[in-house]
């Protein structure tokens, strides 16, 4: 069964719409597109399919692929200059988060003066772009996790400081996304899992974000609805196409709705990400039931009421062990200190990193500095509030 979607952009949805992705570039009128992919897909036999894909309607394809997980900045600068000096006139961003964030990333940048950091989500840093000279990006997702390929923003590292930082601008959302449940069922299971909880992780706090928004909140509920539905079907059985859509819907929703907010989830993992090159997926996991139990006297009505769709006991605490639960059944570690050594974490500097993050903010309960190094204590310690 195939659809066409239009919110929050246009999505192209269904078992091989990738092989509509000449029909996507003649829309977005990119004549001279640059492939971005990361060096671990490149190679990939569905990777290598889709540029012969390409490769029937556009005499060159320019190929970008000079980064893995967690991206730099200079790899975004490497990547403008590729774009500028082909010539091209769009992206294609092909893979997981760091793929679709580099390739946003050059979209963005290929025309502006100013550095990338001068573009922080910070206030209205966004209105310096010059929005005339960002190039149309077609996002199409390998993974069901990040759902940056209907965010408004990339997570980029700055390699002077350490610090992952967001980038913002409303047109970093893609001219067209390609949702197709066919490139993601050879995921392993681990990687199925943590994408998977990365996901839920975004419609769980965007649900729980203060301030009133019912379209992301409906959002939000659904997604998480696919995600009980679905996930531990997609780790068990790859193949199942119907669970890899629901999943890829799902990371779609969840990037939709966190336009209302994200929380400590977000903020205690980036630093984990860029000090120490930890899946994003895996250790928003290992933070939920952390962040969650923390935030209880604030969301418990909320987490009730997100029971109630999902068909769970009414209860906070019924909520809490459904989360462990999954995390158990994906052999996800309880503790932080399972996948950093203790002795290698610098719990002042990384609660500053943490409290500093632009997810700060949309926590429930307002965040010290001193809540975020107890909450690195207690997912080194693995004591839940």
């Amino acid at each position: 069964m195939k659809s066409n979607w239009n919110y929050p952009t246009t999505v192209w949805t269904g078992e091989d719409r990738s092989n509509d992705l000449p029909e996507a570039c003649f829309v977005a009128k990119i004549k001279n597109p640059l492939f971005v992919t990361d060096k671990d897909l490149i190679t990939l036999a569905m990777t290598l399919k889709i540029v012969n894909i390409l490769k029937k309607t556009f005499k060159d394809i320019n190929i970008f692929s000079n980064f893995s997980g967690n991206p730099f900045g200079k790899n975004i600068t490497e990547g403008v200059e590729f774009y500028n000096s082909h010539k091209c006139d769009g992206v294609i961003a092909f893979g997981g988060g760091s793929a679709l964030d580099v390739g946003k990333g050059i979209a963005f940048m290929c025309g502006q003066t100013r550095p990338l950091w001068d573009f922080e989500d910070i206030g209205d840093y966004w209105k310096r772009a010059d929005e005339t000279k960002i190039s149309p990006i077609i996002a199409i997702p390998t993974t069901a996790g990040t759902g940056s390929e209907t965010g408004r923003a990339s997570a980029i590292v700055n390699e002077e400081t350490g610090i992952k930082k967001i980038i913002f601008h409303p047109k970093f959302m893609p001219t067209i996304v390609i949702l197709d449940p066919v490139l993601t069922v050879d995921l392993p299971p681990r990687i199925t899992s943590a994408t998977g909880m990365d996901a839920l992780a975004h419609n769980l706090e965007a649900f729980c974000a203060p301030g009133f928004h019912p379209m992301a909140d409906g959002i939000a509920l659904e997604g998480m609805r696919l995600i009980k539905n679905s996930l531990s079907i997609a780790v068990k059985d790859g193949k199942n196409i119907k669970a890899r859509s629901d999943m890829l819907a799902a990371a779609s929703m969840g990037s939709t709705a966190f336009q209302k907010g994200l929380g400590a989830i977000h903020s205690l993992s980036h630093p984990i990400n860029a000090q120490f090159n930890v899946h994003h997926g895996l250790s928003n996991a290992i933070f939920m039931p952390y962040v969650l139990t923390f935030n209880k006297s604030e969301i418990s009505k909320r987490i009730i009421s997100i029971c109630g769709y999902l068909g769970l006991e009414k209860s906070f605490d019924c909520f809490l062990k459904w989360i462990i639960d999954i995390r158990k059944e994906f052999n996800i570690p309880h503790k932080l200190s399972d996948v950093v050594d203790e002795e290698k974490m610098d719990l002042n500097k990384l609660s500053e990193m943490a409290f500093n993050d632009p997810s700060t903010g949309g926590n429930p309960k307002k965040l010290t500095k001193e809540d975020m190094k107890i909450m690195y204590q207690h997912s080194i310690s693995g004591k839940l509030f």
